[in-house]
């Protein structure tokens, strides 16, 4: 049986002075090939590029304008799963906030940070941490991060918030109270996008009570040997919505038409991903697509990604009775949100043993 030992702060590590990474950070050999320069990847312009998405006009008042602006949040949503959402309605002067406090939080020694380790084994998940090997091949990424839930206001647990900068719980408050606004408005073109009433996806995947904003911090240390890492692993999002802000370092790819894409940096947006929720309630009509975070050596990386999650157990996941028909069964089978993290872990598991 495998024993999670904690690993050293990635931030330790690549400021140590190493110039080879120690081997559980190393992919295997099948992923290296796909690994390249993320600074060469992100200037190619040929191929198929990640949507940018106009919000402007969602709420517009003439309706051919309202209705051409959400055709084109489904197109991507359905296509993609992933898009840059400008003109989303969160001035840049809040994002900008929330990233001076967040880059201010790590920029503390890690002594200060360790404040606020968390104790994964004991299940205390939120706060400052690293990834912890859960897979049999004792595999690490490149990054350490701070976890927190910040929305609904009731459900945040205060004691776990950065006190350092000041500006932190003012900043991360206001933000995740409009994004979860804005949440709202993205759930509601997607259910109207599949002829359902507008507040639907949003009702199923848990309401205004029981829709979870969970933060999480992405650092992403300078690595002396970028070809051979990876910041975060493939993978889906579970949420139903995910929201992300980053420091206009690029590093995420997408899996794309058998292809990694590396996403641009659009300044002022906010990329968005259909999570695994909206793609089963959808019976998979809307994409929660692979992706995956590269690294690199000149730049620290940092992104703020916000999970719109339903509750663990009192939700059943599947695809809606009116998405499933007898030429579209049903493409999942329930399961609560919970158990569809288990069931994606004990996949993972069994993949990793077998290669």
């Amino acid at each position: 049986m495998m024993t999670s030992v904690v690993a050293p702060r990635v931030e330790s590590l690549a400021s140590s002075g190493i110039q080879s990474i120690p081997k559980e950070y190393v992919r295997p050999q099948e992923e290296l090939t796909s690994i390249g320069n993320i600074f060469e990847e992100e200037k190619k312009e040929e191929g198929p590029q990640v949507p940018t998405i106009d919000l402007k006009d969602i709420d517009s008042e003439d309706k051919d304008v309202r209705e051409r602006c959400r055709e084109e949040l489904k197109k991507a949503s359905m296509e993609w799963g992933v898009m840059h959402l400008v003109n989303h309605g969160i001035s840049d002067d809040l994002i900008n906030r929330v990233k001076v406090a967040g880059q201010a939080f790590f920029d503390q020694p890690i002594e200060e940070k360790e404040k606020y380790a968390n104790e994964q084994a004991s299940g205390k998940i939120q706060g400052y941490g690293s990834k912890l090997a859960n897979n049999a091949s004792g595999q690490l990424e490149w990054e350490d991060y701070f976890f927190h839930l910040v929305f609904p206001e009731d459900k945040r647990d205060m004691s776990i918030w950065p006190k350092t900068p000041t500006d932190y719980t003012l900043a991360t408050a206001e933000y995740a109270k409009q994004l979860r606004g804005l949440a709202t408005k993205i759930l509601s073109v997607l259910s109207l996008g599949l002829g359902f009433e507008e507040g639907r996806l949003e009702k199923e995947a848990g309401g205004m009570e029981e829709l979870l904003l969970q933060m999480k911090i992405n650092y992403y240390p300078k690595c002396p040997q970028p070809e051979l890492a990876l910041g975060v692993e493939a993978h889906t999002d579970v949420s139903a919505l995910t929201f992300i802000l980053h420091n206009m370092v690029p590093g995420l790819q997408l899996f794309y038409e058998g292809k990694w894409v590396t996403a641009k940096c659009v300044p002022n947006s906010i990329i968005m991903h259909v999570g695994d929720t909206v793609e089963i309630l959808s019976n998979g009509k809307y994409k929660s697509i692979l992706h995956r975070g590269l690294v690199n050596k000149e730049k620290v990386r940092i992104s703020w990604a916000v999970f719109c999650e339903p509750p663990k157990e009192k939700i059943i996941l599947k695809p809606l009775s009116e998405t499933v028909s007898e030429i579209e069964p049903p493409l999942f089978p329930p399961r609560t949100f919970a158990q569809h993290i288990e069931h994606k872990l004990f996949r993972k598991k069994t993949q990793d043993v077998r290669s």
